[in-house]
């Protein structure tokens, strides 16, 4: 059976991210989602600088390169500048939850009409598998060798406690650990688009993807630890408001 493409979706590029990485299937998830609104010449990535980056070479969209941890203050911006575009930020945990934490918190509480897609592997991924705030405990990391000691570090970041108590749009979780879980996230994602398109908002869509590579798993191996990752991160919708 031969699998259609979506239109954003550019063919030829070459592809940087390891094997078993999630990043591709939520980069696809993003395509099918524009091509189902038909908004795909109006949408703007803003690109970490990390392993989300890659995106650009597989997305025909136009983009932006932020600094690192500021693809969501960014694409606030952008969207400012060009009210009329659909801007997604695009960062991982890392970025979003730790040095771009500011970030996520101020444009939720000043509810930015932007998409913050933010890619959960529970590491800093492009940097060398460091702890993040979202490892979890007792997870060994280039940065916790002896595994993550939350009387030390502190407890893991759950961006659903934190946001479900602001006034935002819309607030969920989704996973690629599996074909229905990806079904799921892609109706998050244009959920959260539409959203968007109807001026509500702040939206945040977090996705549990794994990483093989920092992880020191086989990608198969990868897909069965995210059933730990599921252990401590909620899935579902948390927070879905109606159109102002």
């Amino acid at each position: 059976m031969k699998c259609s493409v979506p239109n954003g979706v550019n063919t030829s590029a070459h592809i940087g991210w390891c094997p078993g990485c999630g990043h591709g299937i939520i980069a696809r998830l993003v395509a099918e989602a524009a091509q189902a609104l038909g908004i795909e010449d109006r949408i703007i990535m803003v690109e970490d600088v990390a392993c989300g980056e890659f995106a650009q070479n597989v997305l025909q969209f136009n983009s932006i390169g932020a600094a690192h941890g500021r693809p969501i203050i960014t694409a606030a911006g952008a969207k400012r500048v060009r009210p009329d575009a659909i801007v997604i930020a695009h960062p991982g945990d890392g970025s979003a939850y730790s040095i771009g934490m500011e970030s996520t918190i101020h444009c939720a509480l000043r509810n930015e009409n932007i998409l913050a897609l933010v890619v959960n592997n529970s590491v800093f991924g492009m940097t060398g598998g460091q702890m993040s705030p979202t490892s979890l405990p007792n997870m060994k990391t280039t940065s916790s060798p002896h595994g993550r000691d939350v009387t030390k570090n502190g407890n893991i970041f759950d961006a659903m406690k934190v946001l479900s108590q602001l006034d935002i749009a819309y607030l969920a979780r989704g996973s690629v650990e599996s074909p229905a879980q990806v079904i799921k996230t892609g109706k998050m994602i244009q959920k959260a688009l539409e959203k968007q398109m109807n001026n509500e908002g702040f939206c945040l869509v977090e996705v549990l993807s794994p990483c093989p590579t920092n992880w020191n798993l086989t990608p198969q191996e990868a897909l069965e630890f995210m059933k730990e990752q599921e252990k401590y991160f909620q899935l579902g919708e948390f927070v879905d408001k109606g159109g102002k």
